[in-house]
């Protein structure tokens, strides 16, 4: 399920094992991070948030309490939750390189037969495979 709130799309997994507080957190950080939210811009409201994904307005609540004690919203009594800060990453012109050389990549990928689940489970033991080689 995605709800579009201006800058943030809120999307929910029922299937991905995650709780829904801590997707929205995650959500909330890429979108942060790749510059779709910046500093001062808001959040949709704990209300519509949990009406229109379906879940208890105290997950939301719970997801965006982590980010204020995170440091990255702030509560604005009585105005909403608001970006207070950001989290480095590259600017968007290597953002946009970056994602063409993945959507090649992408495209190879599955040229060669791999599906979307097996594209996944891939990137994610390349993932794991490079931390343990850097670690």
């Amino acid at each position: 399920m995605e709800v579009a709130h201006g800058l943030i799309v809120f999307r929910r997994d029922r299937l991905s094992g995650v709780p829904p507080y801590l997707q929205l957190v995650q959500q909330v950080k890429h979108a942060i991070r790749l510059g779709q939210l910046h500093v001062g811009d808001r959040l949709p409201t704990v209300k519509d948030v949990a009406s229109e994904l379906a879940v208890n307005p105290n997950t939301v609540l719970k997801a965006y309490r982590q980010l204020e004690a995170e440091g990255l919203v702030e509560s604005r009594p009585g105005l909403g939750i608001y970006v207070a800060a950001t989290l480095a990453g590259p600017d968007a012109r290597q953002q946009a390189r970056l994602r063409r050389e993945l959507e090649r990549w992408l495209a190879h990928a599955e040229a060669v037969g791999l599906d979307h689940e097996a594209i996944d489970a891939f990137f994610a033991e390349t993932r794991r495979a490079s931390k343990r080689a850097a670690a």
